[in-house]
């Protein structure tokens, strides 16, 4: 998301519902009626259009979208196996569970590829660019990414993985335009109806889901 526009980043992560029924498809079996396979095209042309039309398009930028969409897709369809599968377990324990052992886990890493030097160097850093209001915007983002992810796994817990990457397209509606409104990001003709078929996409997709 440093590499390119909030907006961008979020049109690009609307084709999700694409990459989840092509990973149930091919990694897990599942098959989908015809209507479902056709209202994709939408979602991939929308987005195609906003990234190929987008002002300050980068490479990086949207390789890091692209695999966000890949990973969202996997977290959600494991997710809610391992909710399922066997003893049922529910939504907020899932995530403390994944919670603790994504600590435990990663951990080490972050301490062999960065370590508490490299840590307190990007701190300061920031400090300097942005100031003592860096603090309270850390402390309210870690709560609200907290609870991001906590209502993610209580709704998972309700509902299908497909129907949860809907929601959560239709979530990012709301971001795009507030960040294009906040952070005033340029956005060309073309590139809004790109962002609009893609969006169109999606609610085809649900039609075609019911």
């Amino acid at each position: 998301m440093s590499k390119v526009a909030v907006s961008f980043t979020h049109i690009i992560k609307s084709a999700e519902p694409a990459f989840s029924v092509l990973v149930s498809r091919f990694f897990l079996g599942e098959s989908f009626p015809v209507p479902v396979y056709l209202s994709l095209l939408p979602i991939i042309g929308g987005c195609a259009l906003a990234a190929a039309t987008e002002l300050n398009f980068n490479m990086t930028g949207f390789m890091g979208a692209m695999i966000s969409n890949l990973a969202f897709v996997f977290r959600n369809i494991f997710s809610k196996k391992g909710m399922k599968g066997g003893k049922s377990v529910g939504g907020m324990n899932y995530y403390a569970c994944l919670s603790m052992l994504s600590l435990a886990l990663l951990t080490p890493f972050a301490f062999a590829v960065e370590g508490p030097q490299a840590w307190a160097a990007g701190w300061q850093e920031a400090l300097q660019a942005i100031g003592p209001q860096f603090v309270w915007w850390v402390a309210a983002q870690s709560v609200f990414y907290h609870l991001y992810n906590q209502v993610s796994y209580m709704s998972l817990n309700e509902i299908s993985p497909l129907t949860f990457s809907i929601g959560n397209t239709m979530k990012r509606v709301s971001v795009i335009a507030s960040s294009i409104i906040i952070f005033r990001t340029p956005v060309r003709a073309v590139n809004g109806l790109g962002a609009a078929i893609a969006i169109l996409g999606t609610f085809l997709y649900s039609q075609a889901k019911q």
